[in-house]
């Protein structure tokens, strides 16, 4: 089924196809909804929404940037579509926007799933970004930046898989630091406790940019969460292990779907 771009009242830029229960895909810093392309074939059973987020892809007059904000902006989708919930589910600063959905509208939620992600920033977070943005700020070519990045988010560096990176990789350089600096806001340690909905949680072994022992401590913050780690992955484990990846949140989404 080929996917269809909406916009909403407010000018947010989304994708909506398939039939179903609603499942909603946030991409992470730098991405486009496109790069959850791999996932497109849940539309066979949910509902998908993938949204760009402020100052990414087709999101070009953002306004505030802030995790806040897009968090504002999935959940005014969601009502404008008269959607009472939906699963959410996203990767690295996708997931820190989901939390941030529960956090404003708990209701909306009927499951997370947070993927490569961290739900706070201790200050060497804030050292690694100043280091990151220096090297970025000495490489003028927007594919020598597309590279690199694919080279720190990526553990396996074939071809394919850095072809397929860089296709759903379009920082935009006027938004892109402002993203990442207001991840570098978060700080969800008293809110992990009082999530309530079915959530999963996957790491990658390999994952050079979030730990996955971060994840772990999110797995024990949060009660009954479930917790994946896919080996020989690095950031992005839903390009370099898909199959592997969509049966994962499949399974879990068939065991949270409503009883009809």
């Amino acid at each position: 089924m080929l996917s269809e771009i909406f916009k909403s009242y407010s000018g947010i830029p989304y994708l909506r196809f398939g039939a179903g229960e609603p499942l909603v895909f946030i991409h992470g810093l730098g991405e486009v909804k496109e790069g959850w392309a791999n996932q497109f074939e849940f539309a066979n059973q949910y509902d998908l929404i993938i949204p760009d987020l402020r100052g990414h892809g087709e999101y070009t007059a953002p306004g505030e940037i802030s995790i806040k904000s897009f968090a504002y902006d999935v959940i005014s989708i969601l009502k404008e579509l008269g959607i009472e919930s939906a699963h959410i589910c996203g990767l690295s600063m996708g997931g820190m926007v989901a939390q941030e959905i529960y956090r404003q509208a708990p209701g909306m939620c009927r499951s997370l799933m947070l993927v490569s992600t961290y739900h706070y920033a201790p200050k060497q977070f804030g050292t690694l970004f100043i280091n990151f943005r220096k090297a970025l700020g000495e490489i003028k070519s927007p594919e020598m930046v597309t590279e690199r990045s694919a080279k720190v988010c990526l553990y396996s560096w074939s071809k394919e898989n850095i072809e397929t990176f860089s296709k759903f990789y379009k920082p935009n350089r006027e938004f892109f630091f402002k993203s990442m600096e207001a991840c570098l806001q978060v700080n969800n340690i008293t809110l992990l406790p009082q999530i309530k909905v079915p959530t999963l949680i996957i790491g990658g072994q390999y994952d050079s940019v979030i730990p996955v022992w971060v994840q772990f401590l999110m797995h024990k913050q949060i009660r009954h969460s479930e917790f994946v780690i896919f080996r020989n992955t690095g950031h992005v484990a839903k390009l370099e292990a898909k199959d592997e990846f969509n049966k994962v949140l499949r399974s879990f989404l068939n065991k949270h779907k409503r009883a009809s």
